[in-house]
């Protein structure tokens, strides 16, 4: 996304922290969209999909004394902190250490922190302009339920070309906003907002590259069970700053896949 055309999103949607929208969306090197996945084909990010058993360590915390939306226990014990032995230059802000096994550990306050962020920005769109999507297996269950939840829209599977971009296309819709689980399961979603100037909340793990994102969300993206926490999460805090009574569960956003 162009400087110009992100000025243009900061304008045009009240509640997104300017200076947190420019860090996201800046160029860092990684210019342009990422390559179009297709989910059917791409047996390499199906392999991702093994869900790994969570570890127990409690170093996870850039601020020790951060008031979290939930007990740090619970982002543990769904593996929210597991990044993959992978770090681009666009997400190290986000990253607290390194293990010994290699794999980058996020940092669990930045995660609550974007959360927050990610629910005032969307309770500032009707329900019904917000577009979520899930390529991946264990976002699909999760992403549909925050849909349902606040009632956006939702289109998890292989993601159509032309759902955002062809007037002709039977399936077209014109969002205002979409959340993606992804940004590299979800590149063709991604393409399509860049596309029509329509700004992107994304799920990112470690390895993802944001110069196309307007507001990053740090977590485990490929673990079931971080995908629903963090869906949760997200689903009763934009309630909240609507007004409504936040009425869900975690065990509402579990799959029993």
């Amino acid at each position: 996304m162009s400087e110009n055309e992100s000025e243009q999103v900061e304008d045009e949607a009240d509640g997104l922290d300017a200076a947190e929208e420019n860090v996201d969306a800046e160029a860092t090197g990684q210019a342009g969209a990422e390559p179009e996945v297709d989910p059917d084909e791409d047996v390499a990010a199906q392999a991702d999909e093994t869900e790994e058993e969570p570890r127990f360590d409690e170093d996870v915390l850039g601020d020790e004394e951060a008031d979290l939306l939930i007990p740090v226990e619970d982002y543990l014990g769904a593996g929210v902190h597991i990044g993959t032995q992978q770090k681009t230059q666009d997400m190290e802000r986000f990253i607290h250490r390194v293990r010994t096994d290699g794999l980058y550990v996020l940092d669990v306050s930045k995660t609550d922190q974007r959360i927050r962020t990610a629910a005032d920005f969307l309770a500032n769109y009707n329900p019904e302009q917000i577009l979520v999507t899930s390529s991946r297996q264990y976002g699909r269950f999760p992403a549909e339920k925050f849909a349902d939840a606040v009632g956006a829209r939702a289109r998890t599977g292989r993601f159509i070309p032309g759902t955002l971009t062809n007037p002709k296309y039977d399936g077209y819709i014109e969002p205002d906003v979409v959340v993606v689980t992804d940004p590299i399961g979800d590149a063709q979603a991604v393409k399509e907002a860049i596309t029509v100037g329509i700004p992107v909340i994304a799920m990112c793990d470690s390895n993802n590259n944001t110069s196309n994102v307007d507001l990053v969300v740090p977590t485990n993206n490929k673990g079931r069970k971080a995908l629903s926490v963090v869906y949760w999460l997200l689903a009763n805090e934009t309630l909240d700053r609507r007004g409504a009574e936040p009425a869900y569960s975690l065990d509402d956003f579990e799959s029993e896949i």
